[in-house]
């Protein structure tokens, strides 16, 4: 099942692969190690504000625990990369996931994978944005998601294979959650290349833009996540 949910968040994604698309697996029985909340804001945490045909989504990144995912996502950011690129996969209950298609489904090219970072002792909780990737570990380019709840079953276990490498959380939604909610509240359906999960109408992200440190100070911090309790696992 979770070899299925890393094919779905691959960065290219061929319909066939997407099809394949599983909802949120049952709770595992074996709950995973525990691990740290994220830590509460801090000045140097760069923040980005995604304005999307929603509403805006102001995500805090952590550099200090994910420096190669936060430069990666920064670079694209500056580049101009995501402005037009949609949310292309919502599944309720579970993530709403973009960054890398354009209004038409059109794939945009992109720079070279980055290694994984997946563990670094962040758990992907309810509001956290985390690099997807393809079945290797280390194939993470632009496309991002948000978790809309707690998904420690996509958390880091080990490095034995792709399936226990887990995804890497780089930041967290400090202001626009609500927005992300009304996104994954969206009806889907099949669209273009893809056999599922495209929101009807898609979400575009008009603009991203990195924020000045004035503005990321006066911005009001969200708390820092609470590790859920052990066992509950996506």
């Amino acid at each position: 099942m979770l070899e299925r949910l890393i094919l779905a968040l691959a960065l290219a994604v061929p319909a066939a692969a997407f099809a394949q698309a599983g909802k949120p697996a049952a709770p595992a029985s074996t709950p995973p190690a525990t691990k740290p909340a994220v830590e509460a804001s801090a000045p140097e945490h760069p923040r980005v504000l995604l304005r999307t045909s929603m509403g805006d989504i102001t995500v805090e990144l952590f550099p200090d625990r994910a420096p190669k995912t936060v430069a990666n996502f920064l670079q694209y950011v500056r580049d101009g990369f995501y402005d037009g690129t949609v949310f292309h996969r919502v599944i309720k209950g579970y993530l709403v996931q973009g960054g890398i298609f354009t209004r038409d489904l059109t794939q945009k090219r992109t720079r070279a994978p980055i290694a994984s970072e997946a563990d670094n002792g962040l758990s992907n909780l309810r509001g956290t944005i985390a690099a997807a990737r393809g079945a290797d570990p280390n194939s993470a380019t632009a496309q991002f998601f948000i978790n809309v709840v707690d998904n420690p079953r996509l958390d880091y276990v080990s490095n034995q294979s792709g399936l226990t490498w887990g995804f890497a959380v780089f930041g967290k939604v400090v202001a626009g959650m609500d927005v992300v909610d009304r996104i994954q509240d969206l009806p889907t359906a099949p669209q273009g290349p893809f056999a599922g999960d495209v929101p009807r109408p898609l979400v575009v992200i008009e603009k991203a833009e990195l924020l000045p440190a004035p503005a990321a100070a006066a911005s009001v911090a969200a708390p820092a996540a609470a590790k859920p309790a052990a066992g509950k696992k996506r």
